[in-house]
This record gives structure tokens, sequence and C-alpha cells, in this order.
């Protein structure tokens, strides 16, 4: 199943059920505000009860939609939501204010409330409200619209709204991962490219296998994907949209090429091209197809991530003697050093907002998943073990995905956790998954 491009498009927001009540600082009042955990954290009750059916054989729907609220919410680590059978009210009624005793009793301290309903075409409506459980506010409230195949979406949609009225922070249920799928025994394992979305439903395949795959990544404006092919001849590196499954290549180029990544704005890859033994860092014009050099060093420089005002590059490098992040203008020129630590750094990636750069770190026999901020400070170790690598963002750039390869027979899974160091949970895919790639949210 595809998505369809502009959630206008799939949906279309109906008139808002009450307003969005208050302030952030009503929250001294009602439930304490969730915020990413520094110190000592308990995630805050929150009460999910299935969605009611406006209309005969919703039922299933309205327990799908509710069931992936509580999901998200959950495995965001921010949250708790409340065994249903602690519920003394089992069937809720959106159109009366709750009875808050029921949920003030089984300590929620947020309610969230649904209804979803067959229209005479064949589309649903969908309808939510957040309660503050305490006060009795409504903090939030929508209707939409929709084609009953995206009832997940749906579902993602409400999750985000509940996310950031709760947390004032943007959500990230509504966007897309895709991942390098490993299949085969290790000698002879099969490489597709695999998109899917956050929470690991939707898995559609993007490539056939037939040649190797890797550094897939998203493009920050469209619906596109950048990444590396390994066929008969030198590398190529690819542009492929994922909602026509066009295909057009970027560059076939002498020697190697390594991880391509886009510019902020889409209009630009950013690469590391191999000549002799050193590489550099080039950056191309996807509408010229101009090539321009970034960086001109006997050393191997490489894995570059934009900063998201699109004003500097990140990089791993190796001109100082083993491999270190650099962060230089984004047009070239003066290239600062920012770790310092034991060991080696790689993979470097920027954050969406702009606060940290993510990075794998090798040394001790272990391979470790850490951020620091832009200038090199607060370095923060957030897992550490045997092999991990390869992080990216969540839209909201409060979640790090990576992947993690025991070696032997086995092979790599997807993980996420917070940038707090907390919260580690492996991402259901449908075999071994490396090398993923988080999208923006869903327009």
């Amino acid at each position: 199943m595809t998505f369809r491009l502009n959630r206008r498009k799939m949906i279309s927001g109906m008139a808002a059920l009450g307003a969005f009540a208050g302030s952030r600082g009503a929250w001294a009042q009602g439930p304490k505000k969730v915020i990413i955990p520094e110190g000592d954290f308990a995630p805050l009750p929150i009460a999910i009860p299935n969605f009611a059916a406006g209309t005969p054989g919703d039922t299933e729907v309205g327990v799908g939609v509710a069931q992936v609220i509580t999901n998200n919410l959950k495995r965001s680590g921010l949250f708790a939501p409340i065994d249903p059978a602690a519920f003394i009210e089992k069937q809720v009624n959106i159109d009366a204010a709750p009875n808050l005793n029921n949920w003030k009793s089984i300590s929620a301290q947020a309610l969230v409330m649904g209804r979803m309903t067959r229209q005479a075409n064949g589309r649903v409506k969908a309808e939510f409200r957040l309660y503050d459980v305490n006060t009795g506010q409504q903090l939030a409230g929508n209707a939409y619209d929709t084609s009953a195949d995206y009832w997940r979406r749906i579902a993602h949609i409400i999750s985000d709204q509940i996310y950031e009225r709760l947390t004032g922070e943007k959500g990230y249920f509504d966007s897309r991962v895709v991942f390098v799928d490993e299949s085969g025994a290790a000698e002879r394992r099969v490489k597709r490219l695999a998109l899917m979305d956050q929470d690991g439903a939707n898995v559609r395949y993007l490539t056939r296998g037939a040649d190797l795959v890797i550094t897939p990544r998203f493009s920050p404006s469209t619906q596109e994907i950048t990444y590396m092919e390994f066929g008969q001849g030198d590398p190529r590196v690819y542009l492929l949209n994922i909602e026509t499954g066009q295909r057009e290549i970027v560059g076939n180029f002498p020697g190697m090429s390594f991880s391509p990544r886009f510019s902020p704005d889409g209009q630009r890859i950013v690469m590391s091209l191999q000549q002799g033994g050193n590489s550099n860092l080039f950056v191309m014009d996807l509408r010229s197809k101009a090539l321009t050099r970034l960086t001109d060093t006997p050393a191997i420089d490489t894995s570059p991530s934009y900063a998201p005002d699109g004003s500097q590059l990140c990089f791993e490098s190796d001109r100082g003697g083993k491999p270190q992040i650099y962060v230089m203008p984004a047009t070239g020129g003066a290239a600062q050093r920012i770790s310092f630590g034991d060991g080696t750094y790689s993979t470097p990636v920027w954050s969406p907002r702009g606060d940290y750069i993510a990075f794998t770190k090798q040394g001790g026999g272990q391979f470790a998943i850490g951020i620091m901020k832009p200038d090199g400070s607060g370095e923060r170790i957030l897992t550490a073990g045997f092999h991990n690598e390869g992080p990216t963002f969540a839209p909201n750039g409060r979640v790090v995905m990576f992947f993690r390869d025991p070696g032997g027979s086995s092979g790599p899974s997807l993980f996420t956790i917070d940038v707090s160091g907390r919260n580690e949970l492996k991402v259901p895919t449908p075999g071994f998954a490396s090398d993923p790639a988080w999208s923006p949210l869903l327009s």
C-alpha cells in the first residue's frame, strides 16, 4: 500500500472539535508537561479507549486506530498508556463530557476519546478529543475525512497532535524509514531497499536485490531518496521517486563514491569520491549536474551531512591520523575538528533541530552511538556494544535510529533510542535490516 503524496489530498481536516484550550502554562493545574527527561522521570499515564464505531462494521478500525496511537505513545517513552482492563468505562461517547472520576480513579492524567464513522461514499470520518483528566479541560480535538485504506496514517497524525500538545515538541509518528533489507546466508546476503512506516508497518520493497545497494537517504523536500548501487561497473548514485518508482542516475563516477546526502532544500547532493588512495567531498547540483569540489586533502574525507539551515557540513576525516568529526562551511573552506575523545568517530549526521550531531564511536572493542553539540561540547554516549552503526534522527530530533549487527550467522537489526539515552527499543522488520534513514514528517 502506498500513501498519497500530499496529506491534504489524503485527508481533509473538518471543523475542530472545540478550541485548542489554554496555554502551556495551564499544566500547573493539570498533568505535568511531559519533557525530554534528564533526571528521574515517570512517563505520563494516559488512557486511550478504543475509538467508537459510528456505524456497524467499523469496530475493527476503531480498535486498530486506538492500538496504533497507544503503541506510538508508549514507544516514545514519554507516556504510559493504561491497560484497558483497568478502565471503568469500556465504551466512551465522544459527544459527551467524560466522567472524570472514572478516569482519575485509575490514575489517568490524560484521556483520548475518538470515533470512526463510515460515510455514504465509503470514506471514513475520524474524530478525536484529548482531555486533561485533572481539570476536565479539552486540550485538542479534530475530525478528518479520509479513504478507509488510510486509517493507520490517521492514527499517526492523531498521535502527533497528542504528542505535540502534551510535550510542546513536534511529533514524529507520521513519517517513514528507508533501510536496507538483508536476507540469505551471511556470505550470500541479498540486499534490497525497503520502505516502512516508522513503527515497522506497511513494508514495501523498492529494489529487487539483483545489485548491492547501500546508504539510502531521504530528500528533505520531496518523496525521493538517493542511494548507491554496485552493479557490473562503477558504483552509481541514483535518485528514486518512492511514489512513482521513477529512477534517475545522478552520476556514474570513476572510482568509488560514498554516502550521498541531500542538501536541506533538496536541490543538491553532497558525496565523497575516491581518487587514488584518498577521497574528497563534492557537491552536485541536481538541475545542472555541475560537480563542485569541497575538500582537497591527501586524506579520506567521507560521510558528509548538512546542518538544517544548509550553512555548514559535518563529515568524517582521517586527516589528523585517525577518523574524527570535522565541521566546515557548506561551500568549502577551513574545517574545524570537533571530536577529541578516545577512539575513532564516524558516520556523523546533523539533527533536524540543529542542536546535536550524532555519530558512531569505536574503541575498546565496542561500537557506540553518541551525540555531541555542533561545537564538540557535551559529548554523550547513548548506547554501546557490538556492533552499532549508522545513526539517523527522527524528524523532531528527539529520537535516534541505528542498526546493530551481532555478527556470526546472525544479521543486523534496527533500534531506536531517545537522545537522553533512555528507552532503547528494537524496531520490527521482516528480516535483517541495516542503514536506516528517517524521512521528514509527511506533508
